[in-house]
């Protein structure tokens, strides 16, 4: 449970209808599988220890009692068990017959909390048996303990507030107000949902969406257990659909089977979403606590670490991501009434994606692309393939290509300023970013054009630009998009294109990240981004579990080596996580004066957006977190 994972698990146990004790023995010893596997919380189906469709049978006090003596060995038998279950079981009370979820710990029956919503309608008939329990809240004796029966329950674990368990059945979640909601208000972080919905064909999607959907409008975890064989065919097939959800994202599935589905849910990254989140409604008291104990524990992680996040699963995604920040810059292009639009092309991967942007903003406003104005600037660091590479680039997207060679400007600066040309510090360099920046600027004034930025978000993190050069333009169109997401969308457009496009654009996909401003070592590039300040896939990783999700640098340090085993050992990833926190913190001033830009995603760094942060705040606490650990 430490850094708010918690294993949970679905459980489909295969039963027979109207026969307790044998039910009960198979759900004891899947009980046992999971406490094995570490699962801290369970869900059973629905009405499992009888089966959902014993009819007329749920009016037999003989299935009734059957019922009772099954629940009573089942706590009997797994007193030991370091987690919390809800089994589903028939319980009379006040001359009513509940549909009931036991929730039990330890041996104890925490609550039985009964199901809302009773459906009546097509091959349901819950009605002829059960009552409704809504607004139901009384003392009921069961397994001679005296038992709170209520749907107005959630159970707290003592050691973990955010670990907070609602519980709720079936028909309840596809109800028009599910109790699910109040109880996420009232702090549950994760639903457990007993269910036994038969099998139809399409349902399955219907079902999946559904708890995909609840779980992400909730900010939830939510547990879904389906009954399955064992249940009559009579009429209906039961087929244990199984799902954990967390924030509308499947983390395990199961459809056709028996046994248990486990993952892991992250209860602080939900809590912290929740806080973020202005619009989630929190109450407090509406539902009776009831507390829990379990044992600290590390979990073992099963769940997919996924180790590029910011990358799009669906390539119809790449289409939408690029259209995003097409139409951003289309409309700023309107709004100006820009003559062009003034780019410096380089050959390397931020200016030609801001570039392919530029093509698609200008294709929407039905302007020719030779008002895209490419200006390539050489100078000490140039490489030849490169240079080959902007000009291929700008003619096959029907731009108008300018060479401006800075040699002899960025010289004469020097000469101004008394900057040696042997000294390659990084006034060397930065001279040259801001040349290149004014260059730009003021051919944009001369056609009366806009410069559009090339910077992305993965370099605004670090505070890899140098300021007022590549740092300033009149807007920056990949201020929103992450160096990995950029590679992937270049790649996407390139299989996409015509075979001269397509070529030139995988040979800059080939070409190493670098800002060229020092002079190539026997004609290749001699500055390579990722060996100074690390690879791009780390600190894209580190930036969204850091800032999406707010984690602490432990937690961002665990999910790395799991994400990257095998690919980085411990030492590098902890040496650049460091170096993210250092130049996080110490580059937020850069951040604080950066151009307009389109957010495409969940991350923006912008400061009249996502991002607020102090330009002096302190990186202490955070580096402090990574100083022992290897």
């Amino acid at each position: 449970m430490r850094d708010g994972f918690v294993k949970v698990a679905s459980g489909t146990p295969v039963i027979r209808v109207a026969d307790c004790e044998y039910n009960a023995g198979r759900i004891i010893a899947l009980m046992k599988q999971a406490a094995g596997q570490g699962v801290k919380i369970l869900a059973l189906p629905e009405l499992c220890i009888t089966g959902y469709t014993c009819g007329d049978l749920f009016l037999q006090d003989t299935l009734l009692d059957g019922a009772e003596a099954a629940l009573g060995r089942i706590l009997a038998e797994t007193a030991g068990l370091d987690m919390l279950t809800a089994v589903g079981l028939p319980v009379r009370a006040m001359g009513k017959l509940y549909n009931c979820a036991a929730v039990i710990c330890k041996g104890e029956i925490l609550a039985l909390v009964p199901k809302t919503s009773i459906p009546n309608y097509g091959e349901f008939y819950e009605a002829r048996w059960f009552a409704s329990g809504k607004d139901v809240d009384c003392r009921v004796r069961l397994c001679g303990r005296d038992t709170a029966l209520t749907s107005r329950v959630i159970f707290r674990e003592q050691s973990m507030e955010q670990l907070c368990v609602g519980v709720e059945i079936c028909e309840d979640l596809w109800g028009t107000c599910p109790p699910s909601i109040a109880l996420a208000e009232d702090g549950a972080t994760v639903i457990l949902n007993l269910s036994a919905s038969n099998e139809l064909a399409g349902k399955g999607d219907y079902r999946r969406d559904l708890v995909s959907g609840q779980s992400a409008r909730l900010v939830c975890a939510y547990v879904y257990a389906d009954a399955g064989e064992g249940e009559s065919t009579t009429d209906l097939v039961f087929c244990g659909h199984d799902i954990i959800a967390e924030n509308g994202t499947i983390l395990a599935e199961e459809h056709f089977g028996t046994g248990l589905v486990i993952s892991e849910v992250d209860v602080l990254r939900l809590s912290y979403e929740r806080r973020k989140m202005t619009s989630f409604t929190a109450t407090c008291g509406r539902n009776t606590s009831i507390s829990f104990r379990l044992e600290r524990t590390d979990t073992l992680l099963t769940r997919k670490v996924e180790r590029n996040p910011f990358m799009p699963k669906n390539p119809g995604r790449c289409e939408e991501i690029i259209r995003i920040a097409a139409l951003g810059l289309k409309k700023r292009l309107e709004h100006v009434h820009a003559g062009c639009a003034v780019v410096g092309l380089s050959g390397g991967l931020d200016s030609t994606m801001a570039i392919l942007i530029m093509a698609k903003a200008y294709d929407m406003l039905g302007w020719d692309r030779k008002g895209i104005v490419a200006v390539t600037m050489p100078c000490f660091g140039t490489t030849r393939r490169t240079r080959s590479n902007a000009e291929l680039l700008a003619e096959s997207l029907g731009a108008t290509l300018e060479v401006v060679d800075i040699s002899a400007a960025v010289r004469q600066h020097f000469a101004d300023i008394g900057q040696s040309m042997e000294d390659h510090s990084v006034t060397f360099e930065n001279g040259q970013a801001r040349e290149r920046t004014q260059v730009l600027m003021d051919i944009a004034n001369r056609k009366n054009g806009l410069v559009v930025g090339t910077g992305d978000i993965s370099e605004l993190a670090l505070g890899w630009c140098t300021y007022n050069g590549d740092h300033m333009s009149m807007y920056a169109v990949n201020g929103g998009i992450p160096k990995t997401l950029m590679r992937h969308l270049v790649a996407h457009i390139a299989d996409e294109s015509e075979e001269k496009l397509a070529g030139v654009l995988r040979d800059i996909l080939d070409t190493p990240v670098s800002p060229e401003l020092l002079p190539p070592k026997e004609g290749e590039i001699a500055q390579k981004t990722e060996d100074l300040v690390g690879p791009y896939e780390l600190h894209d990783f580190y930036l969204y579990y850091a800032v999406r999700w707010g984690f602490a640098p432990r937690k961002v340090y665990r999910l790395a080596l799991r994400a990257f085993e095998g690919v980085y050992d411990r030492e590098t990833l902890l040496k650049w996580l460091k170096n993210f926190y250092r130049r996080f913190f110490t580059q937020q001033f850069k951040r604080s004066c950066m151009p307009d830009g389109p957010k495409v995603g969940t991350v923006s760094l912008s400061p009249r957006g996502d991002w607020r942060m102090p330009s002096d705040a302190v990186s202490a606490l955070w580096v402090k977190e990574l100083e022992d650990l290897k």
